[in-house]
């Protein structure tokens, strides 16, 4: 089937009867919820994983899919019909396929430039499979220019063919939230597209009008779709860091941030974020480095995107640096107490543990001398990080709290906010120091013999005398 000679009627027509085969490169938090659109759209559905152990799980239908739940059943549903099917066997899938995705993880190295490896692997093999007719797509988040500077020249180099012209190649930005990636795929945003040129855009669009019931927003090139994507996670890490900067003058004036930013926010065009200990993720922290990057080669200075970036890697020091506060006012030594770290995910309610604050938190206790450290989460079972940290992880929070003099609390974890504080602290030492890296209790009664601190700015001591 060549798709570059169907018309828009006749590539819904073959979607939604089952003859369009899509392979889908990567089958983790973006690949498996995109699976389940396709294969509920219509396709046949080949996974492709690096993961042997992962790739067996899902042919034996017995897997599990923590932050998904819901995935479970539908990729079952269609396994058991035939049609879903996993393999690490990338180059057969491309020849078996007639639309190809990639959503494979895309990071940032140490030195600020893109990691790009698992990228250009699974292009290559691709292209190795690639043939007259079929269809590329890019959803990985990706520098500028990726998808024309370093996928068209792969993919045209390994296959033979020309893009635009021989096959079709886009660029559409996952625009997802671990835990709900599905209904966002499907229902809650409109899908964006940008192809190499007007064929690649206007094929891959087609397609995704099958998928996306807030329909699709066709842009003019590939490298506008890519920035459509980085410049939401821009958005935001901007307005995250103007709260965190606005929470350290409340805090210097005694004064909540959380109380004043309802105030503001009544006000229909303001919309103050909340400061949080960390920004974390495989998004948020990466996508002003990818921008930055391309507006060097540009000379082109954006410092505001940098300024945000840097106040947001300062919040784990800063958590650490309110601890030290309170530890001085009890007279106690780091070196000598209990610290529980309450979430070891980036974000609440997922197991996702990628570029985590708590990590960094734990390096900085570390370096100052703490020895007695301890992380809770109720989703995270294994942390690789945590181990190389030597730092144990537990999903028991009595466990975690037990006689702790200083507690940190990392994650908005619905258990962690389902709780009043005076349960959290039951079982920990006192006097019992709290920090509370996402607001979580700020509007609750201080128990007795506790300091506690907000990261908004609200600090308040309630020590029995001896």
């Amino acid at each position: 089937m060549n798709l570059l000679k169907l018309s828009s009627s006749e590539l819904k027509e073959s979607l939604r009867n089952g003859k369009i085969v899509t392979a889908i490169y990567g089958l983790g938090r973006i690949g498996m919820p995109l699976a389940a659109a396709w294969l509920r759209a219509g396709a046949k559905v080949i996974g492709v994983d690096i993961r042997e152990d992962w790739v067996k799980q899902l042919n034996s239908g017995d897997f599990s899919f923590p932050d998904e739940p819901q995935l479970v059943p539908i990729i079952s549903e269609y396994l058991k019909k035939g049609l879903f099917r996993a393999t690490t066997n990338g180059v057969k899938a491309s020849r078996n396929s007639h639309v190809k995705i990639v959503a494979v993880p895309t990071l940032i190295k140490d030195n600020g430039e893109p990691e790009l490896s698992a990228l250009k692997s699974a292009l290559k093999t691709i292209g190795e499979g690639l043939k007259e007719g079929d269809l590329v797509i890019i959803e990985s988040s990706v520098p500028p220019k990726t998808t024309e500077k370093i996928a068209k020249p792969i993919l045209e180099e390994v296959s033979g063919l020309k893009a635009e012209e021989q096959f079709a190649l886009a660029f559409s930005p996952e625009r997802v939230m671990v835990g709900r990636a599905l209904q966002d795929i499907e229902e809650h945003y409109p899908k964006i597209v940008g192809g190499i040129g007007p064929k690649s855009t206007e094929i891959a669009a087609t397609l995704y009008e099958c998928i996306a019931r807030r329909g699709v927003i066709r842009l003019s090139s590939a490298t506008a779709a890519e920035l459509s994507k980085l410049f939401e996670g821009i958005y935001r890490d901007v307005n995250i860091a103007l709260a965190n900067e606005l929470a350290k003058l409340c805090m210097k004036m005694g004064l909540d941030f959380m109380e004043i930013r309802r105030a503001s926010n009544s006000q229909p065009y303001c919309h103050l974020h909340i400061p949080g200990c960390g920004v974390g993720g495989a998004c948020i922290p990466i996508y002003p480095k990818y921008v930055l990057h391309i507006a060097e080669k540009y000379g082109v200075k954006l410092p505001l995107t940098e300024m945000a970036r840097s106040i947001n890697e300062q919040m784990p020091k800063q958590t650490v640096n309110l601890l030290m506060e309170a530890l001085e006012q009890l007279n106690e030594n780091i070196g000598n107490i209990k610290i529980a770290v309450l979430g070891a995910a980036f974000r609440g309610n997922t197991s996702d543990t990628r570029l985590s604050p708590t990590h960094q938190i734990i390096q900085i206790l570390k370096k100052l001398g703490a020895s007695n450290i301890i992380v809770h989460d109720p989703y995270v079972k294994s942390d690789q990080k945590l181990i190389q940290l030597n730092v144990k992880l537990t999903n028991n929070l009595k466990e975690a709290v037990a006689n702790a003099k200083a507690i940190i609390i990392a994650t908005d974890h619905d258990e962690y906010k389902e709780r009043a504080l005076s349960e959290l602290i039951e079982h920990a030492s006192r006097p019992i120091i709290v920090i509370d890296g996402r607001n979580i209790y700020v509007n609750q009664e201080l128990p007795e013999n506790t300091i506690y601190i907000s990261i908004s700015g609200r600090k308040v001591s309630k020590l029995t005398k001896p």
